[in-house]
């Protein structure tokens, strides 16, 4: 099991990053460069409780889907999205807001498994783990960039 914790600081209300964080049209926006788009479930606008999203994009030249369902949600403190289908063995991504004088703290706490033993395990460690930071770091910029735009 692997854990990855990002820490983002914006200058907008918890509310509007709870939103953008959720919203379906903005991910496949901040996603443009792996051609990600929502093929099944929740395709447009914000994801709510218990529902499901399929998105669909290039990763390592393949195309690859991955389902999730949010199976918890508070507004606006957190929401939590578990991958139901997908390349992972498993996939939990928790997202926590946290707001102090006008500035939110958006905190992605993610936990995964890998599939194929020793082979998952090795290319995790070369490149996986890599490549997953620096797409939350990318969608993180993204959200954080439209939410300082509206305020």
């Amino acid at each position: 099991m692997t854990t990855l914790k990002l820490i983002t600081k914006i200058n907008a209300d918890k509310q509007t990053v709870f939103d953008l964080s959720r919203n379906i049209d903005l991910h496949r926006q901040s996603m443009k460069t792996s051609d990600e788009k929502a093929v099944d479930g929740i395709t447009s606008g914000l994801i709510s409780l218990h529902e499901t999203v399929t998105f669909k994009g290039r990763h390592f030249g393949f195309w690859l889907t991955h389902q999730s369902k949010i199976t918890e949600m508070t507004f606006y403190d957190s929401f939590t999205d578990e991958m139901i289908q997908g390349k992972f063995k498993s996939f939990k991504h928790k997202h926590l807001f946290r707001e102090k004088s006008g500035q939110t703290t958006m905190i992605d706490e993610v936990t995964y498994e890998v599939p194929l033993g020793f082979l998952g395990a090795i290319s995790n460690r070369l490149f996986l783990k890599k490549y997953l930071i620096r797409l939350l770091e990318k969608r993180n910029a993204f959200i954080k960039k439209s939410a300082e735009k509206q305020h």
